[in-house]
């Protein structure tokens, strides 16, 4: 059986629990090295704590860097048995390679990349030294994987032509588990009524500017319904946005895929726009919520422009708002609530699209990871 040691940033994090279970469900033999932000609501794997990081708190995250390689160094035959060191996000790369330098050890290392921060994307000092530290790390990486096609045209390409052995891991269902019967879609909708939900990583603020300001405009005409886990470092005023607001609802951190026949039956639309990182990676990712949401028949909504709309474009199924989206996406809310049926269409062109538009197929990740290793994997 092919073992990974799996270098994550947060062992809580939902798309982290995902790709575990996927590598899990593929046949793979799956070793935890992760950090962690919060505790996990569920782990299904063995796990190497490498200590607890802040959002935002970018020289404690260095630190923990240094401090987790030689955690993971430490940690035995956990790591030296690994076939394969799988590493998500930059600072999990460079722990993986000092772990990996410390323990004298030739493991092949996959970057995996499902989002490319600000820092690296400017043009000081501090960019140029962070693209020279990823290029160096991705030169001796045995392959990348990405989660958009754009991250390899806009950011790799740019910057490290013909470097990369890459791949594109959507940000798809694990294909291993029921997630339940896909809703009818024209479910719940109502002339005249909406509910209208925000769901993944909620860290954008204009994002929650402009659906608080849908609630503030069309009353209990709307529900504006949010799940997931807030970045109070982006959002501080997050909670009491939410409690003004009597058509808007928190529900807290949920499990996928437990918990996502429950979120997506209570909802008619999803908002998948993002403005963290506008221009740059928010311009550029596919988030979870259009696969969650499609294979539930959820229409998406998303900012003309972007890579998540192009996706939208491409298989016709969803509503792409331009700027200025103050304006634009009003109108949009207001057309909807006189007439609900584009709603009802646009399900039932996400319910006439294959399963594996939203759920990835079983031993997809193997076939990956063996065209990647296989000379060194014992059978």
């Amino acid at each position: 059986m092919t073992r990974i040691a799996f270098f994550g940033h947060d062992a809580a994090d939902a798309a982290v629990r995902r790709r575990v279970r996927s590598f899990q469900g593929d046949g793979f033999q799956v070793t935890g090295f992760m950090m962690r932000r919060r505790e996990p609501l569920a782990q299904e794997w063995e796990n190497v704590d490498l200590g607890q990081t802040q959002d935002g708190a970018f020289l404690q995250r260095i630190r923990q860097v240094f401090r987790g390689a030689r955690i993971a160094a430490a940690s035995g035959d956990r790591l030296r048995s690994a076939d394969v060191i799988y590493a998500r996000n930059l600072d999990m790369l460079a722990c993986a390679f000092l772990a990996k330098r410390h323990a004298k050890l030739a493991t092949p290392v996959i970057y995996e990349c499902l989002d490319i921060h600000r820092l690296l994307c400017r043009t000081d000092i501090i960019g140029k030294g962070l693209r020279a530290l990823e290029g160096w790390l991705l030169k001796r990486s045995k392959a990348l994987v990405v989660s958009s096609p754009a991250f390899l045209s806009q950011h790799f390409e740019r910057y490290y032509p013909g470097v990369a052995n890459a791949y594109l891991v959507e940000n798809r269902l694990a294909g291993q588990f029921d997630y339940g019967a896909r809703q009818s879609p024209a479910k719940g909708q109502v002339d005249g009524h909406i509910r209208l939900g925000w769901v993944g990583n909620l860290r954008c603020r204009r994002s929650l500017d402009l659906l608080c300001a849908l609630a503030d405009q069309f009353g209990p005409r709307i529900e504006v319904k949010l799940h997931g886990v807030p970045a109070l470092t982006e959002i501080p005023d997050f909670e009491s946005k939410i409690a003004a607001r009597n058509n808007m609802s928190y529900h807290g951190r949920y499990r996928s895929p437990e918990d996502l026949p429950e979120i997506y039956a209570g909802l008619d639309v999803v908002w998948s726009g993002d403005f963290m990182e506008a221009g740059l990676n928010s311009t550029w990712l596919l988030p979870n919520r259009i696969y969650e949401g499609g294979y539930y028949c959820v229409p998406p909504i998303a900012p003309a422009g972007t890579e998540t709309a192009r996706w939208i474009a491409r298989h016709e199924c969803g509503f792409l708002p331009g700027e200025p989206l103050e304006q634009t996406l009003p109108d949009l809310i207001e057309r909807l609530l006189r007439d609900a049926s584009p709603i009802a269409a646009n399900g039932r062109a996400l319910e006439a699209l294959p399963e594996e538009t939203f759920v990835q197929p079983v031993g997809f990740l193997r076939q990956i990871i063996e065209s990647i290793v296989k000379p060194r994997v014992a059978s």
